[in-house]
């Protein structure tokens, strides 16, 4: 099992790194010249912010260097769900790409289950600090 989730972390920020350069440098081709998927008449590269690209860059370096690894799994959460969206509403023909970035994300996120029940407790405890009276 440890051995799936380095690997999916190695896939996962791979896949992020270069698709989020690719925002910036536009260095993957449309495949069918002059039909690239348009939102409501501006090419799709124009919809999305920028900032959607630098998450995707930030996150990829940080699970490929194998730092703050669950803060990059907590920030690619939403890219996820924007991926899903797009792909189910505008490219309805291909599921695989966002399907297996969820389920390297979900492994990536089981494999660092320790770190994230203090964000989904209903109340947040603050430790009293040496010397700091209750």
């Amino acid at each position: 099992m440890r051995i799936a989730s380095v690997i999916a972390r190695y896939l996962a920020g791979v896949i992020f790194l270069v698709f989020g350069l690719n925002g910036f440098l536009n260095f993957i081709p449309c495949l069918r010249p002059g039909h690239c998927w348009t939102v409501h008449g501006c090419p799709l590269c124009l919809a999305l912010p920028v900032g959607d690209f630098r998450v995707q860059v930030i996150a990829g370096v940080l699970l490929l260097v194998n730092r703050y690894v669950p803060l990059a799994v907590a920030i690619l959460a939403p890219v996820l769900v924007n991926i899903l969206t797009f792909h189910a509403l505008m490219a309805l023909a291909d599921f695989r790409w966002p399907f297996s970035c969820i389920a390297m994300d979900r492994d990536l996120h089981r494999s660092a289950t320790g770190v994230f029940p203090g964000c989904f407790s209903r109340a947040f405890s603050r430790g009293l600090s040496p010397g700091e009276k209750s």
